[in-house]
């Protein structure tokens, strides 16, 4: 058995909250004897514990990296408050849970970046790990830091905080990275001429090894390589065969309850679905599937290793894996006989999906979720949303005759060509909703009075989607849309079944200028942080005047960043990543989008998106030009 020492005492132990998230040693780590390897990987997830390990893809390279005999991956995640507090105070540097050594002793420090508001968490976990913020300060025994995730398809606003980001998906390259610093390290080579050899391997982008010019007006000139072997574009990895790589089978299961307590299986990647505010539909294309076979026996293992009472099926659509039917009969009747919950997030309300809820242990428990995003048929034509008011209302009538009485909407305000009756219509639909279940079911049928959340976020366009080119509403708009929802809502006959909820206004507005935003963003982050900004994604952290006074100090424009429609020649700050998706496809979806035209999903008609050139998924099947 390999000992370790914790790095905090029993007191400071005892003196923050949950201590738990501190201690590693759960059940299904990985502990290793480090005479036995030669990299020593730390992976962190920059928010609290019990949000990083719910995170699949944490686990799914922790996993994967872990399988190499000569590597050992650990984890990190940011300290809360409290301990943040007492390890400044106590001058305690930040350690990984498996071997509670500190992290600047580690090869590779590697970050999930997951959204926008955790980037000062990402300086947090450098400054208490006594790394340099940015790159250019590095000594060369500092961890090489790499980040990946759907925010490094904007890179920019944190270039200077990384040595390496990785574009795409990471079970493709890493071993050949891994194989890299090894020999770099056995030929003792410098930290840059590390990073220029990792340039040339696919998906890895180098920050450091680029210039970028600038317009008078601010806008990117031009992004070059400042060597020739530098490559100008960086490709986008894809698994081509979900059957055919690694996955956690026995995944670590946490001492205290994670924010999703569950075992998971990934059906499927990418989205048929052309929605033209989603990100994660174009970055993720083409649309991949997994095996019923393979998932069955991943069910099986993970039912065998971990003890969790409740399966999550995980997608982006899972109504839309085309073997849903066949994976459900058997798993219903492998998971009732362990006594084991299936959870079905991301289904479209439809017949299909109601009977098979309907077959699922204490699903009544829980509302059934719809996603609108927009309140008019105008607007969902504009969005490409794909659905009618029929479509939803006719969900609707059959989740009530189901027995279930409680309805979640979701919408967006401040969308691209919104108007005022566009946004009145979101409380004229849960009106119609409400009276649905009226209509529907008799009064002696009924289960209490219907019970309809409807909730607004506020419209972000972020890079790599046909919206990338739209402005976005300052704050006061927001605010002045979301009271007229509340009016709307006030106003009509089921007011009394429907609440009201919306999203920080200030938060939308930060997360907009970092999903757009350039290298000239970085210094402003640091302003933030190290006047006080952390946890920035948790509403009674956030603090807006602070980070309207970063921009302001560190001369950074930011309304040049989220208060203007983009050209259409414009030089994005991302265009150096190729997703195999075309900036000339998500143009025609802009153009598509004034007009109101809607465009079919990826089954129905092939639209010439540009994922094809992976010749993997769904796309070989149905391209026709």
């Amino acid at each position: 058995m390999i000992e370790r020492k914790l790095a905090l005492s029993n007191d400071i132990l005892m003196s923050v909250e949950k201590p738990a998230r501190y201690i590693g040693g759960e059940l299904n780590s990985v502990m290793k004897a480090k005479s036995d390897i030669r990299l020593r990987f730390v992976m962190c997830f920059p928010d609290i514990y019990e949000i990083g390990m719910s995170h699949l893809g944490i686990s799914i390279l922790y996993n994967l990296f872990n399988s190499y005999d000569d590597v050992w991956c650990e984890r990190v995640f940011s300290p809360w408050t409290d301990l943040d507090k007492v390890m400044r105070e106590n001058k305690i540097p930040l350690f990984a849970l498996e071997s509670q050594d500190k992290v600047k002793e580690f090869d590779f420090l590697g970050f999930t970046l997951q959204y926008e508001m955790c980037y000062t968490n990402v300086l947090q976990v450098l400054d208490l790990a006594g790394i340099a913020y940015k790159s250019t300060d590095r000594e060369e025994d500092d961890p090489i830091v790499i980040g990946g995730g759907p925010c490094v398809y904007n890179p920019e606003p944190i270039a200077d905080f990384f040595d390496i980001f990785y574009i795409g998906e990471g079970e493709t390259k890493y071993r050949e990275l891994f194989d890299l610093y090894e020999d770099c390290k056995e030929k003792k080579l410098s930290r840059h001429e590390f990073l220029r050899l990792a340039s040339h391997i696919g998906g890895l982008y180098v920050p450091s090894l680029y210039n970028i010019s600038y317009n008078e007006d601010g806008t990117i000139k031009a992004m070059e390589p400042i060597y020739d072997d530098v490559p100008k574009v960086v490709k986008k990895e894809v698994v081509k065969d979900l059957d055919d790589v690694s996955y956690p089978l026995k995944p670590i299961v946490p001492f205290i309850r994670a924010i999703q307590d569950r075992m998971v299986l990934e059906v499927q990647r990418g989205c048929i679905r052309g929605c033209r505010f989603c990100q994660a539909g174009q970055i993720y294309k083409p649309i991949r599937e997994r095996s019923v076979e393979k998932l069955l026996e991943y069910a099986d293992t993970l039912i065998e290793n971990t003890g969790y009472e409740e399966l999550s099926l995980s997608s982006l659509s899972t109504s839309d894996y085309t073997r849903l039917g066949p994976l459900l009969e058997n798993l219903i009747d492998k998971c009732n006989k362990k006594k084991i919950n299936i959870s079905l997030p991301s289904l479209r309300i439809d017949a299909f999906s109601l009977d098979v809820m309907n077959k699922i242990q204490d699903v009544r428990k829980s509302s059934l979720t719809f996603a609108p995003e927009a309140g008019s048929q105008r607007m969902r034509n504009v969005i490409n949303k794909g659905l009618t008011v029929d479509n939803i209302l006719e969900g609707a009538k059959m989740a009530f005759l189901g027995g279930w009485n409680k309805v979640k909407l979701y919408f967006m305000l401040g969308l691209p060509f919104e108007e005022e009756e566009d946004i009145k219509s979101i409380a004229e639909l849960c009106n119609e909703v409400a009276l649905a279940y009226y209509d529907v079911l008799p009064k002696e049928k009924r289960n209490g009075r219907i019970s309809i959340t409807a909730s607004t976020s506020f419209f972000i366009p972020k890079p790599f989607t046909a919206f990338q080119w739209a402005k976005m509403n300052d704050m006061q708009q927001f605010i002045d849309k979301a009271e007229l929802t509340k009016k709307s809502i006030s106003s009509v006959l089921n007011q009394r079944s429907i609440s009201y909820h919306w999203h920080e206004a200030g938060t939308s507005i930060v997360e907009g200028i970092f999903a757009r935003g350039d290298r000239k963003v970085a210094d402003a982050i640091i302003y933030a942080y190290e006047h006080g900004c952390i946890f920035d994604a948790w509403t009674d952290n956030y603090n807006h005047d602070m980070w309207m006074e970063s921009f302001d100090k560190t001369d950074v424009d930011y309304k040049n960043y989220i208060f203007r429609e983009r050209g259409e020649d414009e030089i994005f700050p991302w265009d150096f990543i190729d997703i195999g998706v075309t900036k000339n496809y998500l143009l025609k979806e802009w153009n598509n989008a004034k007009e109101g035209i809607v465009t079919k999903n990826c089954r129905d008609k092939c639209s010439g998106c540009g994922a094809f050139t992976y010749k993997c998924g769904i796309c070989p099947g149905v391209h026709n030009g």
